[in-house]
């Protein structure tokens, strides 16, 4: 399926939702995967490696969506500072993910990332000059309380470790909101490739930093990786293809419990009583903020049919632009 398919087959009711649904749900599945599979090389390879041949891989189903979606014209850039700003937070952010993964439990790790939409929800009034509602101030508040509950802070000290995955967060923000700003102007296939070449270049300068020897293993892994984290973006167009942004967001939580159960299986890690409850405030936010969002453009929809929906998270040429932050 293209993107040159009709709006038709795009929303066809309940039936078009649930695929929507399902597709969500194995995005975030493989996506959750490609966590454990960075932790996994992670352990024998630096960071900076692990990183250059993800994004090196990547760029197997990254091209094979461009050519099918308006080949490379579609690569063309208008915002060369909006599209080069994107890019750097979006490597900053993959970096600390990457990092976070390799350090931190996986499951305790996925659930602090959860954070970066109560920091897209905080910076929209300051750097899109968004009015955001004492209601969804509220749920931000909630959700950081969340947040510092997995922190586990104590008289002495908090967890210093866990600090990783909160400031990933905190960049993937800033890589969403830079998002909002140009998909007015560039194509998500331009997106979406030009972020992913900055970050294997950036990527490519730790070889000077020291590359540890690969087995052909240690390759066929990385090479796994980078396809997987790839289909999973394309499961995730599909997801917001056939299903409305409202209906299959909140299925993008899936990935605690595919997270619990793979580190579970893989690594003996159970999330304990901090990651639990903080984790649960944090999505119970989450989804908060996304009905009031959904709620209110809605609400200006009906009093103008102009508006665009947000719900939609931008999408731009039938393509979702905000991502999980892999």
């Amino acid at each position: 399926m293209t993107t040159s398919e009709p709006a038709s087959r795009q929303t066809s009711g309940a039936g078009s939702s649930l695929r929507g649904i399902g597709y969500m749900v194995a995005a975030l599945f493989l996506l959750t995967v490609g966590d454990a599979l960075t932790k996994w090389v992670g352990q024998d390879l630096p960071v900076g490696q692990v990183i250059f041949f993800r994004a090196l891989f990547i760029f197997i189903p990254t091209m094979a969506i461009v050519m099918t979606s308006g080949g490379l014209a579609t690569l063309k850039v208008t915002d060369r500072r909006g599209v080069g700003m994107r890019a750097l937070f979006y490597s900053c952010t993959t970096a600390l993910i990457t990092t976070s993964m390799i350090l931190l439990p996986l499951a305790d790790a996925s659930a602090l990332l959860f954070a970066g939409p109560l920091f897209v929800t905080a910076l929209a009034t300051p750097m899109l000059g968004e009015h955001i509602g004492w209601r969804r101030w509220t749920a931000v508040m909630v959700g950081f309380a969340g947040v510092l509950t997995m922190l586990r802070p104590t008289p002495d000290a908090i967890q210093v470790l866990a600090i990783v995955p909160i400031i990933a967060a905190l960049f993937s923000a800033f890589r969403d909101i830079t998002t909002r700003r140009i998909s007015a102007t560039e194509s998500s296939n331009a997106i979406m490739f030009w972020s992913n070449a900055v970050l294997l270049c950036a990527a490519s300068l730790t070889v000077f930093i020291g590359w540890d020897p690969m087995t052909l293993t240690d390759l066929a892994e990385l090479a796994l990786l980078g396809i997987i984290v790839g289909v999973a973006h394309w499961v995730m167009i599909e997801a917001y293809r056939y299903g409305e942004a409202a209906v299959v967001s909140p299925f993008k939580y899936t990935a605690i419990v595919w997270a619990t159960l793979l580190g579970y299986f893989i690594w003996g890690t159970v999330p304990d009583a901090f990651i639990i409850t903080g984790g649960a405030l944090v999505i119970a936010s989450g989804l908060y903020i996304l009905h009031r969002e959904t709620r209110n453009v809605k609400r200006d929809s009906s009093l103008n049919p102009r508006i665009c929906s947000r719900s939609k998270l931008l999408q731009k040429d039938n393509k979702p632009l905000l991502y999980k932050g892999k």
